[in-house]
């Protein structure tokens, strides 16, 4: 496949988003860019969010998992089912009721301000680290399928994107997502289902036939009933359900795209209408996983992992089919990037600096000072980016989910604190303990073989981190009345 006309594709594709951004984004003002007026359709947003979830990791990893894990990632699916329950029932009827703008503010009236500024804190560090990591993985194929056959060094690929996404996020933010989100999911399953299709035909398969096949090599196992292996289902749901609660529910770029729309029971419709969809496209996702180790078995390819599916897609596929592959990578690079610079812009304007409660600041200055922000995040992405290039690390989804457990884990807590008790904290504490959960937690995970022996700890570390900040708030926490005291 030409280089040339692999990276004529990737400027066209990015000249149809920036028309699309020209159409949402006339007359956008700040209230556009952070929630889209509140009058995003949700059927848009629940299929734009898949886009979002699924990102250029799961387009890539997913898939290469397969060969070691078998389909024991669908059971953290299945939690995620769980999880995207208590978002749509719980935490989205209380983010209605108080109007938010940025689902943290609801940490400053339950908790206090301190509580509210170390959500937010947390909620930016997890976002700029997991969403670097999925611009890392898709941006170094990108490197590797073209820009290296023009001599053209890898962080000179990485601002390129950054810089296009920039362009077409930079005026409209979230009133231009949703749309722009829509189309890229579209075209991300229509290259898996392509991929699919492609790989069944040249095995000479029928669907069922692959399915078969899948299940004679035992690939398409899914439930592991192991108590002491990290991958056992119970562990893995349970950290399931936790992880769509905290990366969805407490998480700003995920919100930030359901409370733009109206009504709290169309934004209900999107979450799970989101929820069975997003399931359906994984299941599918780790099928093209166990026909691409099929293919890789047939054909003698020795690629592994994440090299995987990039390899037999641009080098064992026809033209055509190459071609329906990048645009569905670039389809799943751009909504996890875009969406996060756009969420931090917001959360760091609104929850750190605050320019909301600034009376004193024209529409103009704070415009401005949103810009001024979101150009910052796009270096400090560049930066990131840099930093996973140096790690390398073979297997992606792994590393995010790993990183989740830490930085999501105080989020967890804060909220689960807030919501389930009715307890006043001592607010000025409250980053010491959000601070202290992830590092003992750290400890923990480290030292895990001599503490437990042959139990291994896996993704349930998110809730362990929960549970340590929940308790650590108990700790410093009693009734209204008795907080008050204390504080005269």
């Amino acid at each position: 496949m030409s280089p040339v006309l692999l990276f004529s594709l990737v400027i066209v594709y990015f000249l149809i988003l920036l028309v699309v951004a020209w159409f949402t984004s006339r007359n956008a003002n700040n209230e556009s860019f952070f929630i889209g007026n509140r009058g995003s359709n949700w059927m848009l947003v629940a299929f734009g969010m898949i886009g979002t979830s699924l990102s250029g990791v799961t387009f890539v990893s997913v898939p290469g998992t397969v060969g070691i894990e078998s389909f024991s990632y669908f059971q953290i699916i299945i939690g995620n089912l769980i999880g995207y329950a208590v978002v749509a029932f719980v935490l989205l009827p209380v983010y209605y009721r108080m109007n938010l703008t940025s689902i943290y503010n609801y940490l400053q009236g339950r908790l206090g301000f301190a509580s509210y500024k170390a959500g937010a804190s947390f909620f930016i560090l997890s976002r700029i680290l997991g969403a670097t990591a999925r611009l890392y993985l898709v941006v170094n194929i990108l490197h590797l399928t073209i820009l290296k056959n023009f001599d053209l060094p890898f962080w000179f690929g990485a601002l390129v994107i950054l810089l296009m996404i920039l362009l077409y996020t930079f005026e409209g933010g979230v009133k231009t997502i949703v749309w722009t989100d829509t189309l890229q999911t579209g075209c991300m399953l229509i290259g898996l289902i392509v991929c699919v299709w492609y790989i069944l035909s040249n095995l000479d398969m029928s669907l069922l036939d692959g399915a078969k096949a899948l299940s004679d090599k035992g690939y398409s196992n899914i439930f592991v009933t192991d108590p002491a292996s990290k991958f056992f289902f119970l562990k893995q749901i349970i950290a399931g359900a936790f992880i769509s609660i905290t990366m969805t529910g407490m998480d700003q770029e995920m919100m930030q795209k359901n409370i733009s729309v109206k009504t709290l029971k169309d934004s209900q419709k999107n979450m799970m209408t989101f929820a069975v969809i997003f399931m359906a496209v994984v299941l599918l996702f780790l099928f093209l996983g166990g026909l691409l180790h099929l293919f890789a078995e047939a054909k003698g390819i020795d690629a592994k992992g994440d090299a995987l599916f990039p390899t037999i897609a641009l080098q064992y596929m026809p033209g055509a089919v190459s071609i329906i592959f990048i645009i569905a990578l670039i389809s799943a690079l751009f909504p996890s990037a875009d969406g996060a610079i756009t969420a931090l812009t917001s959360s760091f304007c609104i929850d750190i600096l605050g320019i909301q409660r600034n009376q004193q600041m024209t529409d103009k200055q704070k415009k401005t000072t949103r810009q001024i922000v979101h150009l910052s995040f796009a270096a400090l992405f560049l930066l990131f980016v840099m930093v996973f290039k140096w790690m390398n690390n073979p297997s992606m989804i792994g590393l995010i989910l790993k990183i989740a457990g830490y930085t999501y884990g105080p989020l967890l807590g804060l909220f689960a604190f807030g919501i389930l008790t009715k307890r006043s904290v001592k607010d000025k504490l409250v980053p010491v303990i959000v601070i202290i959960s992830p590092i003992l937690c750290f400890i923990l995970d480290k030292y895990q073989k001599q503490i437990f022996g042959d139990f291994q700890i896996g993704l349930e570390l998110l809730f362990i981190n929960g549970l340590i900040t929940f308790l650590g708030l108990w700790l410093i926490s009693g009734k209204q009345n008795e907080i008050a005291l204390q504080g005269n």
